[in-house]
């Protein structure tokens, strides 16, 4: 537990100072050089919260890995018919593909379930497309301690998967911005770019709900979910959000939903309101031709 909790053991400790010399480079680039004037760039108050909420998430993220580590231990120690080996190589690139296709299970379920979308929501709030926006993290990580479950039960020893989701977080910062265009095909095809990500973060119809790789565009590909850019996007909600309060934007869609829980009538409205897709409503409650959902 201490090693998993000591920062210098944590690759993202190391990366810190690198994102903040990207932003940095990337706001020299929007002000001084040559490029396409149809670019979101930075906006003071959206990037003070976006990292803001980067801050914050330290402090959850932190408290998911002591919560979720216990869990992990247990299936590990007594559950997992074996136990594979740490210091091979294979080791390594399985547990990053293992934990990239976790996060990409928990990044589906969190835009097409709705307690999942409501602590994801905060993530997708920002209008604009920039490395700031990267920062942009939620405060409620705790449903990816169910899609990371299988791994310890095949035999990945736990604290690896935290080493291989840092690597995560860190490949994921680098794809939030509008100055880097469409790669050479072959990295477009099998790994996740700043072009197949504008489109996850694009409030576009032909746009929602794609995309949601982490590191390999690969699993958008395989599971139907891959849409390639077209034209730039619209970033943001499907509405306006009006709002820079932290806990609005991270706890806001939680207060709604529980509003709406209450004041359905049947059991199965209710349960519609937390496990069906943002936006459910009943049957009898819809708009006769909705234009989006409110997500």
């Amino acid at each position: 537990m201490q090693e998993l909790l000591d920062p210098l053991k944590n690759p993202v400790t190391y990366a810190a100072p690198f994102f903040v010399l990207v932003i940095l480079i990337e706001l020299a680039a929007l002000r001084w050089l040559d490029h396409d004037d149809n670019v979101t760039g930075y906006a003071l108050k959206d990037a003070r919260t976006s990292i803001s909420m980067g801050v914050g998430s330290l402090a959850f993220l932190t408290l998911f890995k002591v919560l979720s580590f216990f869990g992990f231990i247990a299936v590990y120690t007594y559950l997992a018919p074996f136990h594979l080996p740490v210091d091979t190589w294979w080791y390594w690139v399985l547990v990053i593909l293992g934990v990239d296709l976790g996060y990409y299970f928990h990044h589906r379920f969190s835009h097409r379930v709705r307690i999942g979308w409501a602590g994801h929501q905060a993530h997708h709030s920002s209008e604009y497309m920039n490395f700031g926006t990267a920062l942009r993290q939620k405060w409620n990580p705790w449903f990816e301690f169910l899609f990371w479950l299988p791994l310890p039960l095949l035999g990945f020893s736990p604290w690896t998967l935290y080493v291989a989701f840092g690597f995560n977080l860190i490949f994921q910062f680098f794809v939030h911005t509008e100055l880097v265009g469409k790669l050479p095909r072959p990295i477009e095809y099998v790994v996740n770019t700043p072009s197949h990500h504008r489109v996850h973060h694009g409030s576009d119809p032909e746009y929602l709900d794609k995309n949601y790789a982490g590191i390999f565009i690969l699993w958008d590909r395989i599971f139907g979910t891959f849409t390639e850019e077209r034209q730039r996007p619209t970033y943001g909600l499907t509405y306006k959000v009006e709002t820079y309060n932290l806990l609005r934007l991270q706890y806001g869609d939680y207060v709604q939903m529980v509003r709406d829980v209450r004041g359905a009538r049947r059991l199965r409205d209710k349960l519609g309101y937390v496990f069906g897709p943002p936006g459910w409503a009943p049957q009898d409650q819809r708009e006769p031709d909705p234009v989006l959902p409110r997500r």
